[in-house]
């Protein structure tokens, strides 16, 4: 049945609807409506740019500097005062010494050599004996020379009677003359062979003195005082006149001389000196410039400068008692020119050298420095001369100055506060020379 109702409806035909009639619209006021525009996304970020870069360029114009990050360690607390050290200016002596590198050499080296040939028979010295002058040394065997002082000592008797035999004659030949008895021509020649028969006799006596001689030098002797060094020849050698190497070497120790050089710009001073009448005293120091060996005196100045090097060589004497120079060693000399009594003195490490040339940082009554600029002269043991710039009382900084700058606060702790009026002279360090600084 269901079926069958539902074949009816498929089987009728479909009614079309009745048409609508479409009505009018009610009129309505108009309204514009706006125009949508569709935004670029490049100019949009192209404008913000834009806009930061102005804003960031404004910032930096405008807005302070940033204040630089604190650094830790020795630059920390910029802005608090600097610890430094500081001391007085004063009055003092500034020593002018020159200073030159020189080596001890002996006033006398003599090296020990025979004077004739022979067998070394005897050593009296021991090596590194002190001896004096005129002391036994060396035997050579003397008997050679011995025998040949007798040989010549008989020639010496046979030529003595020759010439005493000759000499009569002529007496007795002049004689004869006189009387007409001979010829003349005879008595002339007997003249001649006188003559000859003196140059034998002396020739002879020469002869016998060399042969002393010759015996003399079989003794050595030493010929100066002074000290022996290594024996070269052992007894029982025969040694000759040409040999080079000799016995020994003898050094004389005292008194005892240094050569050192000095720049020739220090020459005008030290001659003025010299003209004068003044005497320099010298002082040798060991070659670390530190301790001090010997002290002397300047004895003389060479006689012209060596155009290599432009120095000039100069000699010291010292008496070297102690015998603390030893020949050959290399030493420091120290030359006293003169001394500059009561001037103005500031330590060493006081002065600084920049472009404003030498200066100082002047500590102020408010616990601020200020550069002040000076003129300085010679240095001596620490200290230099001021000739411009500073007065007594003045304080300088000695310690610190690397981090300070015109104008800065300083504080000055208690154990570095110059309670004495002065700076501690300075060690000289090695190898230095104290010589008229540079303006």
């Amino acid at each position: 049945m269901d079926d069958k109702n539902m074949d009816e409806k498929v089987s009728k035909p479909h009614k079309p609807a009745a048409p609508v009639k479409p009505q009018a619209p009610k009129e309505s006021p108009f309204v514009p409506q706006p125009v949508k525009r569709r935004r670029s996304a490049g100019g949009f970020v192209l404008g913000l740019i834009i806009l930061l870069g102005l804003g960031f360029a404004v910032y930096r114009v405008v807005a302070p500097a940033p204040a630089p990050p604190a650094r830790s360690g020795r630059g920390a607390g910029a802005g608090a005062p600097q610890s430094v050290g500081v001391a007085t200016i004063g009055k003092g002596d500034i020593k002018i010494i020159f200073s030159g590198l020189g080596t001890v050499t002996p006033l006398a080296t003599v090296t020990v050599r025979t004077q004739i040939n022979g067998q070394l028979t005897d050593v009296a010295f021991i090596e590194g004996q002190s001896v004096k002058k005129g002391d036994f040394l060396a035997q050579i065997d003397p008997r050679p020379y011995q025998l040949a002082e007798e040989q010549y000592e008989g020639q010496l008797v046979h030529d003595q009677g020759l010439l005493d035999q000759a000499r009569t004659d002529l007496a007795r030949y002049q004689t004869l003359v006189q009387q007409n008895s001979i010829a003349r021509q005879q008595a002339e020649d007997q003249v001649y062979i006188v003559k000859q028969y003196e140059g034998s006799v002396k020739s002879d006596q020469a002869q016998i003195d060399t042969q002393k001689l010759n015996l003399a030098y079989c003794h050595i002797v030493s010929p100066v005082t002074g000290r022996v060094g290594l024996r070269l020849v052992d007894p029982g050698n025969f040694v000759q006149t040409s040999d080079t190497t000799g016995l020994a070497v003898l050094t004389q120790l005292e008194p005892m001389s240094v050569i050192f050089s000095l720049p020739e710009d220090n020459i005008p001073e030290v001659t003025a000196q010299m003209k004068l009448g003044t005497e320099l005293s010298a002082a040798a120091y060991d070659r670390a410039n530190v301790t001090e060996l010997a002290s002397g005196k300047i004895s003389t100045i060479d006689n012209q400068i060596d155009t290599t090097t432009g120095m000039v060589k100069f000699r010291a004497e010292f008496p070297n008692t102690d015998e603390t120079l030893f020949p050959n060693q290399f030493v420091n000399v120290r030359v006293l020119i003169k001394t500059l009594h009561d001037v103005v003195t500031a330590p060493n490490a006081a002065i600084q050298q920049g472009a404003p040339g030498s200066y100082v940082y002047l500590v102020n009554q408010d616990d601020t420095v200020s550069v002040r600029k000076v003129k300085v002269g010679p240095a001596d043991n620490g200290m230099v001369q001021i000739e411009s710039g500073l007065n007594p009382g003045d304080r300088v900084v000695t310690d610190g100055t690397d981090r300070l700058s015109d104008g800065a606060r300083v504080t000055i702790p208690a154990d570095k506060a110059d309670k004495t009026g002065s700076a501690d002279p300075a060690i000289p360090s090695k190898g230095s020379s104290h010589r008229r600084n540079a303006e």
